[in-house]
């Protein structure tokens, strides 16, 4: 059984820092560090809140055993949670958290202001399907 108000604080959450983001002030991203680390670290927040929202719903429906984060998404796709086009665009998010977090390479601010201008719409589709299925 799916912990509703669990799922709907990591839903808020995600919500809460796409509001954040979009209040972000691109023209400073490249020349103060505060505005960087703050993007930066509100992206990897708001990935990981959908990651733990997707997890969530995948472990309590029973619904298979991801090997990867990223699975997560395509097991949801699977299982009609939310569309693949959608899945594949969170997957590429959750790798994005991952190099944001483990800085597996420098992060680049041309891929950060991409996620900024294009792919927070994406995070709030996310919340959108879930909470239609709660």
């Amino acid at each position: 059984m799916t912990d509703r108000d669990l799922l709907e604080k990591r839903l808020a959450l995600i919500v809460r820092c796409v509001g954040e983001l979009r209040q972000a002030r691109l023209e400073l991203l490249r020349s103060d560090v505060r505005e960087e680390r703050f993007v930066e670290h509100t992206l990897q927040i708001a990935i990981q809140a959908a990651l733990d929202a997707a997890s969530h719903v995948v472990s309590d429906g029973a619904l298979g055993e991801p090997s990867t984060n990223r699975e997560l998404f395509a097991i949801l796709a699977t299982h009609g949670w939310i569309e693949p086009p959608l899945a594949s665009r969170l997957e590429e998010m959750a790798g994005f958290r991952n190099v944001l977090v483990h800085g597996y390479q420098s992060v680049s601010l041309d891929v950060v202001e991409d996620v900024l201008r294009n792919r927070l719409g994406d995070l709030l589709d996310f919340v959108e399907r879930v909470e239609r299925r709660l």
